[in-house]
């Protein structure tokens, strides 16, 4: 375990924190026997090597001791193991619903980060933190936009990459004794679409096996985003979390030819006002989006293209009335792709100069409080999302646009 980890050079590999001489201590932890310090190292590896879904240079080194952690049983926590590496290959996945990972983009937008990583000076590294210096910042703003986009790029991509190497692993946890194992590995390899002709029949067969709903869901949606369609009698299936991921899946492989049932699945989702129906059997739910399965449902309208716009408008109006926090933005941001086809509006655009959808829209947001609080305070990325359509910022600068008393 661990063979060459101390052949590196940690300290001059940079994280969010400067030198990365901390993390083949970090990683060792992960093994301790006391769940305490196992915890306290996860934690420190997740806020270091990707922290706020950002990755460093140090994160790809990381990447094969944790595939190693993960691929011996006796490791504790493997369940936690899997859902950093994953993270590491994709950041959030918010970024990528509904089409997936495009990797043909990815590895062009890195193009020439690696010589401007391999420029990049050494950390600070030391225990006087006056003195400390973040090198990678300083570094990185020395450049121009365009740079800065291949060097996080290259380094994303080097992650990703590092990560793709556990595919065969992923495929062997998908028979796991652990049920959080299984999910976890469907999962992962929905990300990587080059290995999809490998990873779809063993997520067909996962998703057919004697599971719980949860895992049968995931890998239903996991072998969509690498280009199988789930069959269309899973449309009529008893259990509503596999009818979500036959329309999610489906509607991800046949896009605008999608079947009306597959519409009429995604469209009652995303229209959803009760809570949530996650799956519950064993505990297992469904990982993507965070489990926002109308927040999915919503995000995968834009796959069927302009036949179903008045329809999915009228869905995407009646969740965000009741929508709050997180589960608010993916439905807000589609709400405002179909209202505001254009973008953002030009300044000073009075409310009797906006279209009809447009005016449904905004007549919504003023009068969903909901939609605009994370915690009971003011929830500043659905702020921006509006503001960014040249729209009012807030719902009392929204309602005084309409020139309606607040509610």
């Amino acid at each position: 375990m661990f063979d060459g980890i101390d052949d590196i050079d940690w300290v001059r590999l940079g994280h969010a924190y400067g030198s990365a001489g901390d993390v083949p201590g970090l990683l060792r932890a992960l093994r301790s026997p006391d769940e305490e310090e196992r915890h306290t190292a996860f934690g420190a590896l997740y806020a270091s090597i990707f922290h706020q879904g950002t990755r460093y240079e140090a994160s790809a080194y990381a990447v094969p001791f944790l595939l190693e952690l993960l691929a011996d049983p006796a490791t504790p926590d493997r369940e936690l193991v899997l859902y950093l590496v994953t993270v590491l290959a994709v950041g959030h996945d918010a970024r990528w619903l509904p089409q997936g990972v495009p990797v043909v983009e990815l590895r062009r937008a890195a193009d020439g980060g690696q010589e401007l990583l391999a420029a990049k000076p050494p950390p600070w590294h030391g225990d006087d933190e006056t003195r400390k210096e973040y090198v990678e910042y300083t570094y990185v703003e020395s450049l121009d936009e365009a740079d800065q986009q291949r060097l996080w790029a290259y380094i994303e991509l080097a992650v990703y990459d590092a990560v793709r190497a556990g595919v065969p692993l992923f495929r062997d946890l998908l028979t796991d004794a652990d049920p959080g194992l299984r999910v976890g590995a469907a999962y992962a390899l929905a990300w990587f679409p080059q290995d999809a002709a490998g990873s779809i029949p063993a997520l067909v067969t996962a998703a057919e096996a004697e599971v719980h709903e949860g895992e049968a869901a995931t890998a239903l949606v996991a072998a969509g985003l690498l280009g199988a369609a789930p069959d269309a009698a899973l449309l009529a299936d008893p259990q509503p979390v596999i009818r979500w991921a036959a329309a999610i899946g489906r509607a991800r492989v046949l896009g605008v030819n999608a079947d009306e049932a597959t519409v009429d699945e995604l469209l009652a989702w995303t229209a959803a006002t009760e809570p949530d129906n996650r799956p519950a059997t064993g505990g297992v739910g469904v990982p993507f989006l965070d489990g926002d399965l109308n927040g999915y449902a919503a995000m995968s309208l834009r796959l069927l293209g302009p036949r179903h716009t008045d329809r999915a408008l009228d869905a995407l109006l009646d969740r965000l009335s009741v929508a709050a926090g997180e589960q608010a933005l993916p439905v807000a941001a589609e709400a405002l792709r179909l209202a505001f086809p254009d973008g953002r509006l030009p300044a000073g655009v009075p409310r009797a100069a906006l279209a009809s959808r447009q005016r449904r829209l905004v007549e919504v947001l003023a009068h969903s409080p909901g939609a605009w609080l994370i915690d009971g305070v003011s929830f500043g990325n659905f702020s921006s999302l509006v503001g960014d359509y040249g729209l009012p910022r807030s719902r009392e600068a929204m309602l005084a646009y309409l020139d309606a008393p607040a509610g």
